[in-house]
């Protein structure tokens, strides 16, 4: 199994921690554009974590299910109303399976960087396919790496320099393995947490795809369906599985 990152320490402050993901502004647009593509079939969430979106989608009507590694996570999922609706599976959701088909699998906030080789990615897009029902979709949102940033010579990145959070970047350009450090500054202490990531192109996500049995049917720069160009930071995503 994968190193789990999200243990007990982090899940106990993940949703206060970035509470700005869970603003309605946020949430709203991801659970619409979901919500439309999942129609009246169900729902997988691949890396459900404490059900930020698999919540509001459920609340919807749509029966959702989902894998994570973190029981931690999972747990703080389970304390919310509305989670006795919500199968999950704990385990690595590259390999794990769930029972049924499903009109749509997601994995959402870059959470495909989580598998940090690109056979493990490779893995993903397989076990969702086995997952979609004919025509379904896989979505996904990841970031762009962002190597543009660097200057020559340098492999780090401050993406946040406040009084309370300091957050940058370390880019392996061999490995393709990108650090993820962050320093929360306390009026008596400093808590740290540090995660690799495997960065992965747009392009590279689209052979995954081919390979598992899917194609791009469109991507886009954020839920609102803006256009994705060259200096877009992120990217959404959707696969079809081919009947």
């Amino acid at each position: 199994m994968p190193e789990n990152y999200f243990g007990r320490r982090i899940a106990d402050v993940y949703d206060s921690r970035w509470a700005n993901l869970f603003d309605p502004a946020v949430v709203d647009p991801t659970v619409d554009f979901l919500a439309e593509l999942a129609g009246a079939g169900a729902a997988l969430e691949l890396g459900i974590g404490t059900g930020r979106i698999a919540l509001p989608l459920s609340q919807r009507g749509i029966t959702v299910k989902g894998i994570d590694l973190s029981a931690e996570m999972v747990a703080q999922l389970r304390g919310k109303p509305g989670a006795e609706a919500i199968e999950v599976v704990i385990g690595d959701f590259s390999t794990s399976t769930v029972d049924g088909t499903f009109q749509l699998v997601y994995l959402l906030r870059n959470t495909i960087a989580n598998l940090t080789t690109q056979d493990d990615q490779v893995r993903c897009f397989e076990n969702a396919a086995r997952h979609l029902d004919p025509g379904g979709s896989f979505v996904i949102e990841v970031f762009v790496p962002e190597l543009r940033r660097l200057p020559p010579g340098e492999n780090f990145h401050a993406f946040d320099v406040t009084p309370t959070h300091l957050g940058f970047d370390e880019y392996d350009f061999v490995s393709q393995i990108e650090w993820s450090h962050h320093y929360w500054i306390g009026e008596e202490d400093v808590e740290t947490f540090s995660a690799p990531f495997r960065y992965v192109w747009p392009s590279e996500l689209d052979l995954m795809a081919r390979i598992a049995g899917m194609s791009l049917r469109e991507r886009w720069n954020d839920w609102d369906r803006s256009p994705f160009t060259g200096e877009s930071r992120s990217h959404v995503s959707v696969w079809e599985k081919r009947a």
